[in-house]
């Protein structure tokens, strides 16, 4: 663990401007006046928010209870708007799209080669929408030879071997993302700030080290992987990583966010009960982000006392638990140590994250951590079941990754959707590949969108933007990924 992190010599060397990048104190009891204040707060607005109809409140044995769903409701107007749109939406083939997409904001600029590759002009775009398709379909580049005329093997897998790397594949996510991001219609949605992470999980049929077992979907007899991705208010996919299905997914959240590239501001997480441990609630509050997951069974989560001194009244047994911050206070420059190197890139934080992980039974690092993350667990929880409006925003940013799984279903249609390689690097691409298709289909859905909305609004139809905002630009059905592909047709 020692290894991924910066040495104690270096922690001494920039401990000032350690501090000073993180927006840290040097003393964490500041941090800790801040924490009992705001636990404080939270607690009594929880229990003043408590009555005959609220969505939580306390049971005669004390303990927390909900008196309804955890759901998100979609009103008759929304599904009518939605209708009407979708039924607006031209229909086009996929390679179409991506000729027109590219017309407009050069998107294949960015597919550049690996370095000490030398060609004396660059690769004919219609070459790299067919990589690109290739890979992101799951079609592959001998099943996209076969379904065009316009295509031969060769350049193909030219292509392929120069042009589709982590580099360059990485760039171009990146500037599809700004692009959607500085479209005006891109803002109802929301403001590039709040995301959420989930995994979706796909078959594979080569013996790979990230392959395991997942008997939830695939029984007990068909190994996986999981393409875990990070999707802002936006709709737009900024950060993918395949995984394993056996390892928790909250170890890959902080990945996504402190090494995604694009423009984006993420200050707000969410992600689903998978997606969350004390230790990442931690790290993110130290880190600058507010981490709202969704939390199944929350009403069973444990809520702890900041303060044994403080009497709660008939709210007493409301807390089942007691935090002792000295260990926290003992390890905070090593927390800091910690930190500094998460933001710096010293090693990819879903290592360092395991590498702790792995640690709490012994470790008093670890440890620390999970006590601060086990307070800002019990802070949250008391927003989270008093404020209707968090609750709103996170079941509605959760809904929008799950139209994008929706999405990333139908462009990855070829062999049933199953990686039939073993080789991290290659799934690695054919997941990068499927995130672009993903986000040029968002960018140009949303300019089509843009275009509906001007004509229905000349029309005398008055679209209402707090229902656009609960309609997913990631439509998908006028879209055609199946066929034969005539890539010389762009061009006409």
């Amino acid at each position: 663990f020692w290894s991924t992190i910066y040495s104690e010599t270096e922690l001494k060397e920039n401990r000032k401007e350690s501090y000073k990048e993180l927006r840290l104190p040097n003393n964490f009891q500041n941090i800790l006046k801040q924490l009992k204040a705001e636990h404080k707060k939270y607690f009594e607005q929880a229990t003043n928010s408590f009555n005959d109809t609220s969505f939580a409140y306390i049971g005669s044995n004390g303990k927390l209870k909900l008196r309804q769903d955890d759901a998100l409701p979609i009103h008759n107007e929304v599904k009518r708007l939605r209708q009407l749109l979708e039924s607006r939406m031209p229909v086009i083939r996929i390679e179409d799209l991506l000729y027109e997409t590219d017309q407009e904001i050069n998107f294949s600029q960015h597919l550049q080669s690996l370095s000490g590759y030398e060609e004396k002009e660059s690769p004919d775009k219609n070459l790299l929408y067919a990589t690109l398709l290739a890979h992101g379909t799951n079609i592959g580049l001998y099943g996209m030879f076969n379904s065009t005329k316009d295509m031969e093997i060769e350049p193909l897998r030219t292509v392929s071997r120069w042009y589709v790397h982590k580099e360059s594949l990485q760039n171009t996510n990146n500037y599809i993302v700004n692009q959607h991001n500085k479209h005006d219609l891109s803002k109802v949605w929301g403001n590039g700030k709040f995301s959420s992470s989930d995994g979706q999980r796909y078959r594979i049929r080569s013996s790979s080290i990230l392959a395991s077992f997942y008997p939830r979907y695939y029984g007990y007899y068909n190994k996986a992987v999981s393409i875990y991705t990070h999707i802002s208010d936006q709709h737009s996919v900024f950060s993918s990583q395949v995984i394993s299905c056996s390892v928790r997914e909250a170890t890959y959240v902080l990945t996504g966010l402190l090494s995604h590239g694009s423009d984006l501001q993420i200050d707000t997480h969410t992600t689903d009960t998978h997606g969350f441990t004390e230790l990442v609630f931690a790290l993110c509050y130290l880190l600058g982000f507010s981490f709202c997951p969704r939390i199944k069974g929350i009403k069973y989560q444990q809520l702890y006392k900041f303060d044994k001194s403080i009497k709660y009244g008939q709210n007493k047994d409301f807390f089942s638990g007691y935090t002792d911050f000295s260990l926290v206070a003992e390890q905070w420059d090593q927390i800091v140590r910690v930190l500094g190197s998460l933001k710096n890139g010293v090693a990819p934080a879903h290592v360092i994250v395991q590498k702790l992980a792995s640690r709490s039974s012994t470790d008093r690092l670890t440890k620390a951590l999970i006590t601060l993350g086990r307070c800002i667990k019990t802070i949250y929880i008391l927003r989270y079941i008093s404020d209707e409006t968090l609750r709103y925003q996170i079941h509605l940013q959760l809904n929008r990754g799950e139209s994008r799984h929706q999405l990333a279903q139908h462009i990855f249609f070829a062999n049933q959707g199953i990686f039939k390689t073993k080789e991290y690097e290659e799934i690695m691409n054919k997941a990068s590949c499927l995130s672009i298709l993903s986000n040029l289909i968002l960018y140009w859905n949303t300019k089509i969108l843009h275009k509906i909305i001007q004509d229905l609004e000349l029309e005398g139809y008055v679209v209402n933007r707090q229902d656009l905002a609960k309609v997913s630009p990631l439509m998908f059905k006028h879209i055609l990924m199946h066929g034969t592909y005539n890539f010389k047709r762009a061009h006409q």
